[in-house]
């Protein structure tokens, strides 16, 4: 895809736990220009920072088990995003070898790669296995993916004219030297347990998460494969409207539920530096101390300029299913990035937009790591969300047949 070096470029690149909060006027940073008004928040876990790794679809669904283990009235838990690294990694590898190299393989996955190892693998704790042996502070992935890639390239073409019994043992092997050996066993907080124990402890039910997505190119109110590369597992999305899309992740988020998102963020509209993603009307002229006529004798390459200062929130285009749709087929909205919608604001001038919890880190960041993503852009920009089954409306879950 044409996007891929942008997508790799933006993967690699506090303590939130307030209760929902109606009204709170979110404090107004001295450069921003938008002024946003937290209607819904959530609760959360800190702000993680996946640095030079594209390992964001395991730090947001995560954080998204984090937040669900603190909607059932569980404790705070920091759980390991490298142990499901390893986990999918040491599963993806067979999978690419049975189909001698037809099939992505890498760093990337997906939001539903998260459940399936809780409900096959369990999880562990942060402080168990953070996957930092190499000597770094945070994930820096660049040489293990290569050498992962390479080592699976070379099994695949076989010197030996049949595969050996220890190539997958080898495989792991690279793993356990990048990220650290798994353990079998680990004591938290004065228990003993293995991964297995530790998710059942948990009492979070794999099954229980659902995505939900949005084209037109299959049939609406059925199941279908996303066809999206890190899709590595073939895994079945349910289809909806897209007013239907926008109706779940508000639902969600109004009955206590936080959601992932995967989206695209290669775009002129997301501004991590602003901390907004937008999506602006390129025939609306409507930007302070700007008349009509003075918009209409302006080059394209100066009125595209105006739009993407974010100087202030500015006219939106009307996302329509056909724009999606055509966005997709052409490359223009990808899998980049999987990220935790936490909440919904308001902007000054009534609009909606999302909260955002990404995996970039807090420091020196207009809003400590999030960032606030509108209603436009969530709309045009999905690849699909995963929900908790009963944060679906019920309508829509009887069509669904859940």
């Amino acid at each position: 895809m044409k996007k891929t070096i942008t997508i790799l470029a933006m993967c690699f690149l506090g303590l939130s736990l307030s209760m929902r909060a109606q009204d709170t006027v979110k404090e107004k940073k001295a450069d921003s220009a938008y002024i946003f008004t937290d209607v819904i928040k959530l609760p959360a876990t800190p702000v993680k920072n996946q640095y030079r790794s594209g390992t964001c679809w395991s730090y947001s669904a995560l954080s998204f088990l984090e937040s669900e283990l603190l909607r059932i009235g569980k404790d705070t838990f920091d759980l390991s995003e490298m142990f499901v690294v390893y986990k999918t990694y040491s599963d993806k590898a067979p999978i690419y070898v049975r189909f001698h190299g037809e099939h992505n393989f890498g760093g990337g996955g997906a939001a539903h790669d998260v459940p399936y190892v809780l409900k096959n693998y369990g999880l562990v704790p942060d402080q168990v296995y953070n996957g930092l042996v190499i000597g770094e502070e945070n994930p820096v992935h660049g040489e293990m993916d290569a050498v992962l890639k390479a080592y699976v390239d070379a099994v695949i073409t076989n010197p030996n004219k049949k595969l050996s019994p220890v190539w997958h043992k080898g495989f792991n092997g690279i793993l356990d030297a990048y990220l650290g050996e798994v353990p079998e066993t680990f004591t938290y907080e004065g228990v003993e347990y293995t991964p297995k124990s530790f998710g059942d402890m948990l009492g979070l039910n794999p099954d229980d998460y659902v995505e939900i997505a949005s084209f037109s190119h299959h049939p609406f109110y059925e199941k279908f494969i996303l066809e999206v590369p890190d899709n590595w597992l073939m895994d079945e999305v349910y289809n909806v409207p897209l007013d239907e899309l926008i109706q779940i992740l508000d639902n969600s988020l109004k009955e206590g539920y936080t959601v992932v998102w995967g989206s695209d963020v290669s775009e002129k509209g997301f501004s991590w530096k602003n901390g907004v993603a937008i999506v602006p009307d390129k025939d609306a002229p409507e930007l302070a101390g700007l008349e009509q006529g003075k918009w209409e004798k302006m080059s394209d390459k100066d009125k595209e300029a105006m739009l993407y200062k974010f100087q202030s929130p500015i006219p939106e285009k009307k996302i329509t299913q056909e724009m999606r749709q055509e966005e997709f087929d052409n490359y223009k909205s990808t899998d980049d990035h999987g990220m935790h919608i936490i909440g919904m604001a308001k902007d000054q001038n009534g609009s909606v937009y999302y909260i955002v919890k990404n995996s970039w880190g807090n420091t020196d960041h207009q809003y400590d790591g999030y960032f606030y993503a509108s209603q436009p852009f969530v709309a045009l920009k999905t690849m699909d969300l995963m929900v908790h089954k009963n944060a679906i409306p019920k309508d829509i879950r009887k069509k669904l047949g859940l």
